[in-house]
């Protein structure tokens, strides 16, 4: 059975892990990498997440994924297909890792872009932001053995806040 699911406050220690998980990552991937990014709550400072590092490495194309998974895979990283989510390979963490959470997105991917969007959004908004840890709360108190339910709890809050940072972009044509 999965682990329960438990928001905590936010630890400043996350950033250290992101950072020493993406320089044995980088090392992996070598230019392969065209960047790394720290995602998901753990990557806004001062918000409460599940201890859970999220991160993302775009790559050129999807010509490059096949060389990413043989790379990721020999440091003990194990693919696991996109999961239902088109333009990311997901990947298992190596045993002896702590738990964290590595995708594998082009650098086209929209879903690449809905990641940093989201997290920009949250790092820029704090009543936005406080709204999100209030939602994830109350899904973690209702689902707390029920992972899917949870994350599609979150779903409509997420493209409601990328629906509006996408119209609040000055448009480039004015």
């Amino acid at each position: 059975m999965a682990e329960p699911i438990v928001i905590v406050d936010y630890d400043p220690r996350w950033p250290e892990e992101f950072a020493r998980l993406c320089d044995r990552a980088q090392s992996a991937l070598g230019e392969l990498a065209v960047s790394i990014e720290h995602v998901g709550s753990t990557a806004v400072p001062g918000l409460p997440a599940k201890p859970v590092i999220d991160m993302v490495v775009a790559i050129a194309s999807d010509d490059d994924l096949p060389e990413a998974i043989e790379r990721l895979e020999a440091i003990g990283y194990r693919a696991r297909g996109d999961l239902d989510v088109p333009g990311r390979e997901a990947f298992s963490w190596p045993e002896g890792e702590s738990r964290h959470h590595l995708y594998v997105s082009p650098s086209s991917s929209e879903e690449l872009r809905a990641q940093i969007t989201f997290r920009d959004v949250l790092r820029s908004d704090p009543g936005l932001a406080a709204a999100y840890v209030a939602l994830k709360r109350e899904l973690a108190a209702r689902y707390r053995d029920d992972r899917p339910s949870y994350t599609d709890g979150k779903n409509d809050f997420i493209a409601a806040a990328l629906a509006s940072s996408i119209a609040e972009q000055p448009d480039a044509e004015n």
